[in-house]
């Protein structure tokens, strides 16, 4: 059995209850280690078989995995944050699928969950942004045309922009281009949730000048929105005079 698990946003301690069982079960341990908090690894048992994937390939990856079904064994795939967000699982899955291998998907908390919450914000503000796109900026590997920063920007909603931390001149460029003004709120949060965590508020402008300034070229996410403004209206759903089944509307 192959157990893809989220690792969580960083800190040792916010991966899931189960993904710790996992770990702790394991009879093997693949783990991305580009990204994955080392200290997870503490939870592994002493005789666990640990690989790193980020010095081996796919093939080496699943041939890591098939060596351990065929001796009975259990595998922990660990991915960073949660897996279904670039976890490059797809791939990894059909091939199990073709070698008759079960696999199982713990989730995990993502990035751009750590990062509201260093922000300490809220994505979804009532008349300010209810939608939040997740993207990244191509680079080495392309994006569909249709999901080019610009077309993304025109709607002018909260976005949370992965990986894209060493084109922050082009990104500033394009965001712009696409209709956020120069002034819209921005922030770089530099590994969200780990000890060397670290916030830099700016504007869509100014994105590239702060990252230089901080010393910030990777292992960051760039968040973009109005919702770090000052600007927002209170929930309709704690609101004395809004009716849900659970509580009757209260006379004003």
């Amino acid at each position: 059995m192959v157990h893809f698990v989220g690792a969580g946003s960083g800190a040792a301690d916010l991966i899931t209850l189960r993904g710790k069982k996992l770990l702790e079960t394991a009879d093997v341990i693949i783990y991305a280690g580009s990204l994955v908090n080392s200290e997870l690894l503490e939870y592994a048992r002493a005789d666990c078989d640990i690989h790193n994937s980020a010095v081996m390939t796919l093939d080496e990856v699943i041939g890591v995995m098939e060596k351990a079904e065929k001796s009975g064994r259990t595998t922990v795939r660990l991915h960073t944050g949660d897996p279904c967000i670039y976890g490059a699982i797809r791939e990894q899955m059909e091939r199990l699928d073709a070698l008759g291998i079960a696999y199982d998907v713990c989730p995990g908390v993502s990035s751009f969950c750590g990062a509201a919450a260093a922000l300490k914000a809220e994505y979804t503000l009532p008349d300010v942004s209810q939608t939040v796109i997740l993207t990244r900026l191509a680079g080495r590997t392309p994006v569909p045309e249709r999901e080019s920063i610009e077309s993304l920007a025109a709607h002018n909603a909260t976005m949370v922009i992965f990986l894209s931390t060493g084109m922050l001149d082009e990104l500033s460029d394009r965001l712009i281009k696409g209709g956020y003004s120069p002034d819209t709120p921005a922030a770089i949060v530099y590994k969200a949730t780990w000890q060397d965590e670290k916030v830099c508020r700016c504007t869509v402008s100014s994105l590239a000048r702060t990252a230089r300034e901080n010393c910030i070229n990777k292992t960051a996410l760039i968040t973009v929105g109005h919702f770090l403004g000052d600007v927002r209206s209170l929930s309709k759903l704690y609101s004395a005079d809004f009716e849900t089944e659970f509580r009757k509307a209260k006379e004003q």
